[in-house]
This record gives C-alpha cells, sequence and structure tokens, in this order.
C-alpha cells in the first residue's frame, strides 16, 4: 500500500464519527508536550477505547490489528527474536509455522525502517541455520501492549517438559492461582498456556483431562480419535484444575456439582475460543475442553465435500422461502459446520437472520445469536416464540429435542419463515420416524420440510505414506463391484505422526422433501417404499457416498466401515 495515500489515525476516527474537532484538536495539543502517538494519546484522555484504537490505527496504518491481551506465547517464535531485540525495536512474536517457515511479528511500527533491517537480519541468521526461508509477516499492536507481552513472556520456561520439571521442585502459592491477575512466572499458568497451545497446534477439536487413582491423563481428540498425549502427577491436577476453572469462569469451591464455562485466547495470531465442561468422577472433577477455532469454523458451502449434483440440489432447496431443513448425524458428525456454512450462503443484508444455541460456538456477522439459558428459563421453546416477534427472515434453533421445540420450529416454518435445525437420527429418512415419536403428526411436517441431510466425519488418509492392494472378495462386495479394484490403506509418517491419517472430511446424503414425498409420508408409507421413492430421484444414500470417496482413494474402507453400516452388503 502507498504510504502517502494511508489517513492518518485521527481522520479515520473523525470520518468514523468516534471522536469530534475539540476531542482531536485536545490530543494534539497534548502530543506538542510528550510526543507520543496519537492514537495513545486518544486513549489516556479517555476519548476512545482499546479496541476502537486498535481498529483506527489497522487502518490507518494498513496492517492487521491484533490484541495482545489474553494472548498465549509461542516458544518457537519467542526463539527467533532475542528479548533486547524485542525491547529496542518494540516487537513481538506472535508465531511460528515451521511448515511454511511464516514468522507472524506484531509491532508498535512495522514501518519503521530500523526494526525491518533489525528483524530481516536476524530471520536472515536463521533461515540459514534451520536451512528454510522464514518470511515475516507483520501485525500492528499498541507499544503498551507490545512492551507488556514482551516483560510477561521472555525470560521463562515455555515447553511442556521444562515446566513439569520446574514443578518438580515445586513449592508454590496454590492461592496465587485463584487470582485472575496471577503472574506468568507461576508454572502452572505456564503448563495450562502451554497444553492448550500444544493442542491447537495438533489441531484438536477436545482436551481431555481425566484424573485416574495415581496419575493425571491428558487426552486429545484429533480427527474424531481420543489420543493420549501426557500422564501427569496427580499432585499437578489439584492446582491445575483452579487455574482452568478461573480461566472459564467457574466456581472454584464448588468440586460435588457440574459446571460449564468459556474462555476466549489468542493462539498463533488468531483468536480461539474454549468451551469448559467439568464433572465429579470417582477420582476427582473430569475437566473437557471444547476447541472452537472461528478460522476454521465456517467452510464455504462449496467445500464441504458435496458432489457437484448433491450441492446443487442443496442450493435448490435453500431457494425454498419458506419450511424446515434438518442436519441430523450423531454428536460430533459436522452438524454444527454444515449448519453455519448454510448460514453464511444465505447471510446479506436484505435478510434477518437470528440463531438460538446451546452455546453460541461461532460469531456470524449480520446475525442475530443468542445462547439459551435455564437461569432465565429460555429454552429452545420459549426462545422461538421470542425469536418470531423480532421479524427474522431465517432462524436457526440449535436442536429439536422435544415435542414443544419441534412443534414451535415447525409453526416457524408454516408462518413463511426458513428453518435450521439439527436431529439425532441415523439417517435422512429416519428422521421421518424421529419426528412422529417426538408427537408430531404427518401432515403437519410432510409440507413443511424443505429436506434433510445426513452426514458422518471420516479421516482422510495421508497423502505421502497411503499404500494400495487388491481388494478382497468381501471387499469387492462391499463395493459393489466383481472385477479387481485397487483400495488404499493407512501406513504412518512422520508429516502424520505415524497415524496414517490427516484431517477429516463429511460423507452425506441429501434428501429432498417433493410434492411426491411428501403424500407418500402423509399416507404413513414404509420405510421401503419412501427409500425406493427417494433412490429414483437423485438420493445417495451415506454408504454410497463413501464408497465415493474410497474409491477416490481419499479415505480408506475401513474409517467408512467405522461410521456407517455395511452389514445388509454383506451376507452372513
Amino acid at each position: 500500500m502507498n504510504h502517502a495515500l494511508r489517513p492518518r489515525i485521527g481522520e479515520v476516527l473523525l470520518a468514523r464519527g468516534l471522536i469530534t474537532d475539540d476531542q482531536l484538536h485536545i490530543a494534539l495539543q497534548r502530543q506538542k508536550d510528550d510526543y507520543r502517538p496519537l492514537g495513545e494519546e486518544l486513549l489516556a484522555l479517555h476519548f476512545i477505547t482499546d479496541q476502537t484504537m486498535r481498529e483506527a490505527v489497522s487502518e490507518a496504518a494498513g496492517y492487521k490489528a491484533i490484541d495482545l491481551s489474553g494472548f498465549v506465547a509461542n516458544a518457537a517464535a519467542l526463539a527467533l527474536i532475542p528479548k533486547p531485540v524485542a525491547i529496542r525495536y518494540i516487537l513481538f512474536p506472535i508465531s511460528f509455522d515451521a511448515a511454511n517457515g511464516n514468522l507472524v511479528i506484531a509491532a508498535a511500527n512495522p514501518d519503521d525502517i530500523l526494526t525491518r533491517d533489525a528483524t530481516s537480519a536476524l530471520l536472515a541468521q536463521a533461515s540459514e541455520l534451520a536451512k528454510q526461508r522464514i518470511n515475516c509477516e507483520w501485525r500492528i499492536a499498541p507499544s503498551a501492549e507490545v512492551l507488556a507481552a514482551i516483560d510477561r513472556f521472555y525470560d521463562h520456561e515455555l515447553s511442556i517438559e521444562g515446566i513439569l520439571f520446574e514443578l518438580e521442585g515445586g513449592e508454590f502459592d496454590f492461592n496465587a492461582l485463584t487470582q485472575t491477575g496471577v503472574s506468568y512466572s507461576h508454572p502452572i499458568v505456564r503448563l495450562t498456556d502451554a497444553l492448550l497451545s500444544d493442542a491447537v497446534s495438533h489441531s484438536a477439536s477436545d482436551i481431555h483431562f481425566e484424573p485416574e487413582e495415581q496419575f493425571l491423563r491428558v487426552r486429545y481428540r484429533i480427527d474424531g480419535v481420543l489420543r493420549p498425549v501426557r500422564s501427569l502427577a496427580k499432585s499437578n491436577w489439584a492446582a491445575l484444575l483452579v487455574r482452568l476453572k478461573v480461566l472459564s469462569g467457574m466456581n472454584i469451591a464448588e468440586t460435588r456439582a457440574p459446571q460449564d464455562g468459556r474462555v476466549s485466547l489468542s493462539l498463533f495470531g488468531r483468536q480461539i475460543d474454549f468451551r469448559a465442561a467439568s464433572h465429579p468422577t470417582l477420582h476427582g472433577e473430569n475437566f473437557v475442553l471444547r476447541i472452537l477455532d472461528r478460522k476454521a469454523g465456517i467452510v464455504n458451502l462449496d467445500k464441504l465435500g458435496m458432489t457437484p449434483a448433491q450441492l446443487a440440489l442443496l442450493v435448490r432447496m435453500l431457494q425454498r422461502p419458506e419450511g424446515i431443513l434438518l442436519v441430523t448425524g450423531p454428536t460430533g458428525s459436522g452438524k454444527t459446520t454444515t449448519l453455519y456454512s448454510i448460514l453464511n450462503y444465505l447471510n446479506n443484508d436484505t435478510v434477518n437472520i437470528m440463531t438460538l444455541e446451546d452455546p453460541v460456538e461461532y460469531p456470524l456477522p449480520l446475525t442475530r445469536q443468542t445462547s439459551i439459558a435455564e437461569i432465565v428459563k429460555l429454552d429452545f421453546s420459549n426462545g422461538i416464540r421470542s425469536l418470531m416477534r423480532q421479524d427474522p427472515d431465517i432462524i436457526l434453533v440449535g436442536e429439536i429435542r422435544d415435542h414443544d421445540t419441534a412443534e414451535m420450529a415447525l409453526r416457524a416454518a408454516m408462518t413463511g419463515h426458513q428453518v435450521f435445525s439439527t436431529l439425532h437420527t441415523n439417517s435422512a429418512i429416519s428422521s421421518i420416524a424421529r419426528l412422529h415419536d417426538l408427537g408430531i403428526l404427518e401432515s403437519m411436517f410432510a409440507d413443511n420440510l424443505i429436506g434433510v441431510i445426513a452426514q458422518r466425519l471420516v479421516r482422510k488418509l495421508c497423502p505421502l505414506c497411503k499404500k494400495s492392494y487388491e481388494a478382497d472378495n468381501a471387499e469387492r462386495r462391499i463395493m459393489g463391484s466383481s472385477a479387481g479394484i485397487t483400495l488404499h490403506r493407512p501406513s504412518g509418517c512422520a508429516d502424520c505422526e505415524h497415524l496414517g491419517y490427516k484431517g477429516r472430511l463429511a460423507i452425506m446424503e441429501v434428501l429432498r422433501f417433493d410434492q411426491g414425498l411428501a403424500e407418500l409420508v402423509t399416507r404413513r408409507a414404509g420405510l421401503r417404499e419412501l427409500t425406493d421413492y427417494a433412490l429414483a430421484h437423485q438420493f445417495v444414500p451415506l454408504c454410497d457416498d463413501g464408497i465415493r470417496r474410497v474409491k477416490e482413494g481419499i479415505t480408506s474402507l475401513d474409517e467408512v466401515r467405522r461410521v456407517i453400516d455395511f452389514s445388509e452388503r454383506v451376507p452372513e
């Protein structure tokens, strides 16, 4: 960006109506005396907030702004920039991705030539030692935040092994952990941050802290499968649990009842939310953190992995102005991601989208999102009644659990709204029986269902180490082929941590409710008749979509069989 064309921070704030001419004049007068940046002058005068200044400085400077409060240090990044250099040039290393050699640095003045030259010289040396080119990506942050981060994170042991070794000698003030402003020098604080950072770096979706009689087990759920990663001394669990509860806003004195909480931290230069839950067990409180990565949470509709025919069918369903669309599958099958992708596709200035979730997982722009709350008796059923008074065009109901919620969601669909929700069933067609079990008349939902998406998540084979082999007779029968067919199985390499799998993808079936299917549902046709009709009208079952992925070599047959029942295809 041409520096001469960049707007000044005062101009940005004035244009946004965030300060007045008089306030700008006062700040400029004070700036003549103490020579501080204008943004910091306005902040000191309480004319703007930290967030306002961060956004305005970012726009004026042409760099992305970053919030260094609630930040978790990255040991690999800190190792590249010595503390004296960081202090002298007021910069702080945010994250380092060894895979692509990308280093993110926050600085008070990223355009400063001396800052750039010093950083380039350091990274040239590091690139030569690592035999890898290291690229620098700049962010902007207030100098006070940068200096505070330098003071907080440098000169401390940050590796999990080093912190555990430090704890072995360990006398520490247990009561200090109950304070939110506890010093970062406390080893339990650093251990907590190191474990959270490690889990995010491994793309884990959940962290499990599981106390046993003699030790604490730590497991990550990666690609849908739990993996043991640490066994810690049981003596550390009490202090670690207190720290986790403080971060999550829980009551540290309550140990006999389940609790829920939430924490938001900045890791690797992006905001990561954690949904926390504690549960009393025989050997102490179990603690689980669900990792909600905003960057990975919203996927474009065309990136969900559907075939062109499935995507076209879904888009056609979404063009219907009213009715209800359901996404089904077990817990952890990616239903929320699919719903958010649909909302993101429909989201624009001309529609009012309102959601009712338990809880809100990912923030969506232009969307009014609400978490249900038992304390004020706001459940899904009552929440839908309230949303209907807010003039919505599109409503998302997190889950249909009971008759009242199902009835209210369908009434919303009948009165000219698009409604999206989830339902716990094994397949798209079985959602018909599930709605009947909830006490909803077929005549009520048959004409108001837009369609049903059923899905599962399967692990993808590591492309670097997967091995091909010739399918045996049983596998050919499952694949629907009498001739020889080549399949792939996992092997294991350093890139996939010797698991053979890396990443996940969704396999789906999309069932559109047209007039013919609605008539069959109304007269309570059997499962076979419903299935035959669907198959004759573009419906592709989950098992066939899974087999498509196996034939493409993206996943293994064993992995698909792990989540889908193929018993009808294999004779006893």
